[in-house]
């Protein structure tokens, strides 16, 4: 596929989620380590901002950390969240910059899939409009199909996050067919993303290998990434996993493709 050479990108802007910093802390219970000291010093680092998911489960991000995040962070934060009531109310009283509907389920591990915007359309549409009426900025974090960005434009939610799930576990398994496809689907999603409107995010799964990759597509302005970041701030240090991250970031963005 080629290549646009020379032609000026805008940034790619980098979310970052601290979920898994409080995991480790609710491990063991207490205050430490801080989720809202992480989010500040990947702020410190580069990040443009920070994504925290509060489940129903409270299995990581507590009520207090959303408070105290929206209180002491300087840069947006991007709360992710179910479509219950609950969460709904939670979100017009802390008044985060954006809200990321997600799907939950309370066996999972880390969020499977995308929302099932298609089939939840009727249920969807009056938290993304009470969220909307709220003065939230809503996305829908969504598997890269046109049914389903059709589905989000309908809902009239401006932002989608495509699920880079399936196509990251097919590169961390050598399954460079598969990969290929997934990518592929990325690709067009993309691209339909922005001829239909909307503002197009990209995150699950990524590390500096396919951060780079997806990077590539012009057409995403932002990705989130928590848990591999997380994960590499054990070897190397949160400051410069980011500086790693926004590195490949850039790099793939200098080799768009067409």
């Amino acid at each position: 596929m080629a290549q646009s050479d020379g032609v000026a990108h805008s940034k790619l802007r980098l979310g970052v989620n601290i979920d898994h910093v409080a995991t480790v802390r609710n491990a063991r219970g207490g205050s430490l380590p801080d989720p809202v000291r992480a989010a500040q010093l990947a702020i410190a680092a580069g990040a443009d901002g920070i994504t925290a998911h509060l489940r129903e489960d409270r299995r990581h991000i507590l009520d207090a950390d959303i408070v105290r995040l929206r209180q002491l962070i300087d840069k947006p934060l991007n709360f992710e969240m179910a479509a219950t009531s609950q969460m709904l109310d939670i979100a017009l009283q802390t008044r985060p910059h954006a809200a990321c509907l997600v799907p939950e389920k309370r066996t999972e591990r880390t969020t499977e899939g995308g929302l099932d915007v298609v089939g939840g359309f009727a249920h969807l549409a009056p938290f993304i409009d009470g969220l909307r009426r709220g003065g939230i900025r809503v996305s829908l974090f969504i598997e890269p199909s046109i049914e389903a960005l059709e589905a989000a434009s309908a809902l009239k939610a401006p932002v989608v996050e495509l699920h880079t799930g399936s196509w990251c576990h097919a590169v961390a398994n050598g399954e460079q067919k598969l990969a290929d496809q997934e990518f592929e689907r990325l690709r067009k999603a993309a691209i339909h993303a922005e001829q239909i409107g909307l503002e197009c995010h990209a995150g699950h799964g990524l590390d500096f290998h396919t951060a780079r990759q997806i990077a590539r597509l012009p057409q995403i302005v932002e990705l989130n990434i928590g848990h591999f970041l997380i994960g590499e701030s054990i070897f190397i240090g949160l400051d410069a996993a980011i500086h790693h991250m926004r590195a490949a970031m850039d790099d793939g963005r200098a080799h768009c493709l067409s």
